[in-house]
């Protein structure tokens, strides 16, 4: 790997991973999740990760074997309803769930990617659940939430086509969370289908810079069978 060339193995981007680390993952119940990286964090061993994403997918889909194995011990999330293992876990007191609305998950990623201390927001207000712990700010006659920004030690994305720079594009709605990751954690791996030299990709169409991205892998996609394809 060189700094115009950041092709990388998936076992080498994810070698520094210890246990206890805060690490996001891009997808939507799956879509958009880096099926090389979770497999290969999972055979490596790591555990009591904290896990900024989407959702805790489904058992064997997204993230969901890294709960089902045990090696989630705080997640945040907007919601864990297609993954019943992370619910016993979390009625069972171990697994600690941060319940983030899906915007305001967004949102605090975002601002965490841009130097932010957090973001206001109306969002929740009225929830004992989501207002719990928080600060209350009036602004302009309104009271608002004062979430805090998220980011994380490493970021595991995934997109459709790469070039040797690290410059992603996406297919459709497997974009979903991850350019906002992409820019809110120290370190950023990409898990790509594709990658081109660089020059080949229409600039228009980039939506991740490499400038973010420290290593991107090559790989098959997708590993595992969908809900619907039972």
């Amino acid at each position: 790997m060189t700094v115009l060339n950041k092709r990388i193995a998936v076992e080498d981007a994810i070698a520094d991973l210890k246990d206890e680390a805060t690490v996001m993952f891009g997808g939507f119940g799956g879509v958009g999740s880096p099926p090389s990286f979770i497999s290969a964090i999972l055979k490596k061993g790591v555990k009591n990760l904290t896990v900024i994403c989407n959702d805790a997918g489904f058992p064997g889909i997204g993230i969901g074997p890294l709960i089902v194995n045990n090696r989630v011990r705080r997640l945040i999330a907007s919601h864990i309803g297609s993954n019943p293992v992370a619910g016993k876990q979390m009625t069972d007191g171990f697994l600690a769930v941060e319940f983030s609305p899906q915007g305001t998950l967004a949102e605090r990623i975002r601002a965490g990617g841009t130097g932010l201390g957090g973001i206001l927001t109306d969002i929740g207000i009225d929830n004992d659940m989501v207002r719990q712990g928080k600060n209350i700010v009036s602004l302009n006659g309104r009271a608002y939430l004062a979430e805090e920004a998220l980011s994380a030690e490493y970021a595991f994305i995934y997109g459709k086509t790469a070039d040797e720079f690290g410059n992603i594009i996406y297919d459709k709605t497997a974009r979903n969370m991850n350019p906002l990751m992409a820019m809110a954690a120290d370190r950023t791996f990409a898990e790509v289908e594709r990658i081109v030299p660089i020059g080949e990709l229409d600039e228009e169409e980039i939506v991740t810079p490499g400038v973010f991205v420290e290593g991107v892998a090559e790989t098959e996609g997708v590993n595992w069978k969908w809900v619907w394809e039972s």
